[in-house]
């Protein structure tokens, strides 16, 4: 689960030597199980999900978020409507995981959906990795707190600093 976060190569030969690790779960404490699938999911890492699906673990509405699978989350909602309030490992929102797709169709799609929860970490995540016109679109029509601090304590402003992004610093400081 620990290497389903960011060592693809690890991951590699884990499921090499015991295949049955594919779709087991950490339990972390009651209530809070993660899979590698799930790591992968949380922190966006899209070659280590889209390997581990490959291998035939389970696709759910996290990863297909978080891999910006906009048709394969609107079938999944058609199914069933409650999805829209899943949450990931460590009881992370749906709008989150789709935050690390740059998506802003899909996150629309989610929010008008009810997936209205997280929208601040969600800022933190489009930030983060660039994704401009999702922050635009977060900021304008989900009222995230610009404030919130990830679990490094960052904020999003503080995460488009140390990106040396200046246009999102400029977007975060006009619209927060």
């Amino acid at each position: 689960m620990i290497a389903g976060h960011g060592d693809l190569e690890k991951v590699r030969r884990m499921l090499a030597e015991a295949p049955e690790l594919l779709n087991r779960a950490h339990v972390w404490r009651e209530g809070d199980t993660e899979t590698a699938l799930q790591g992968a999911a949380h922190v966006g890492n899209a070659a280590i999900a889209e390997y581990l699906l490959g291998q035939g673990a389970p696709l759910d509405i996290c990863t297909a978020a978080m891999l910006g699978r906009l048709e394969a989350v609107r079938a999944m909602l058609e199914a069933d409507p409650g999805l829209a309030l899943s949450h990931g490992a460590h009881r992370i929102p749906l709008l989150p995981h789709a935050a690390h797709s740059g998506n802003v169709e899909l996150a629309r799609l989610l929010y008008e959906a009810g997936a209205t929860e997280g929208s601040s970490m969600a800022l933190a995540h489009a930030v983060q990795r660039g994704h401009y016109r999702l922050a635009g679109w977060l900021l304008e029509f989900t009222r995230p707190d610009p404030n919130w601090k990830n679990f490094q304590g960052k904020s999003a402003r503080d995460l488009a600093l140390e990106r040396g992004d200046g246009e999102m610093v400029a977007l975060l400081e006009a619209r927060g």
